[in-house]
């Protein structure tokens, strides 16, 4: 079989596939993921009931992951530095970076210093928005929000919506089950 045939077959089978998506739930996934099923992954990986992760998301070392959790196409989850918890019911958006390392001294000092290392554990019902990054180190706690564009370097309280880049809280979940409501401090009046 020649090479061009065989990427001839390739082609075949995403022009398929995602005509099947397009039409099924439409939408239209990159080659990799829309060849291979989410949960079956998920389950591969040790990851809880339930759980879906898209095969371009990055796995490294002890990464565990709780029931009903989403974990979104492009995320890195980096359980090499310690390890990684995240809890059940969590939506982990598209892009999401979480390290349990880092090398800033390393490479800062030519190699003289260690890469620092640090767990990192999310609770239960917990949303993490696109192109967040979660450092070493960090715990977050269940029920909270963690804006887009983020940098969440610091733990993080049950309950809490936090934002910005280092994150700082910005609201609290309040209510429970179908009356839950997300609630933003006021900038004129931060005890609103």
């Amino acid at each position: 079989m020649s090479d061009d045939s065989i990427l001839e077959g390739l082609a075949n089978l995403y022009r398929t596939q995602d005509l099947f998506l397009r039409q099924r739930y439409q939408r239209s996934l990159p080659f990799q993921d829309s060849l291979f099923d989410r949960w079956e992954r998920a389950n591969d990986l040790g990851f809880g009931p339930d759980t879906s992760i898209y095969n371009s998301a990055i796995v490294f070392g002890q990464v565990h992951v709780g029931s009903s959790t989403w974990i979104g196409p492009n995320t890195l989850l980096d359980g090499s530095g310690g390890s990684l918890v995240i809890g059940s019911f969590c939506s982990i958006s598209s892009g999401v970076h979480i390290y349990t390392h880092d090398t800033v001294l390393w490479a800062l000092s030519g190699g003289l210093c260690p890469r620092k290392e640090g767990s990192v554990r999310i609770g239960d019902r917990v949303y993490i928005g696109s192109q967040s990054v979660i450092a070493l180190g960090t715990t977050i706690g269940s029920q909270c929000v963690i804006a887009a564009n983020s940098f969440v370097n610091s733990d993080v309280p049950d309950r809490s919506i936090v934002g910005g880049s280092p994150a700082s809280l910005i609201g609290k979940v309040v209510g429970d089950d179908k009356s839950i409501q997300l609630k933003f401090i006021s900038r004129t009046n931060p005890n609103h």
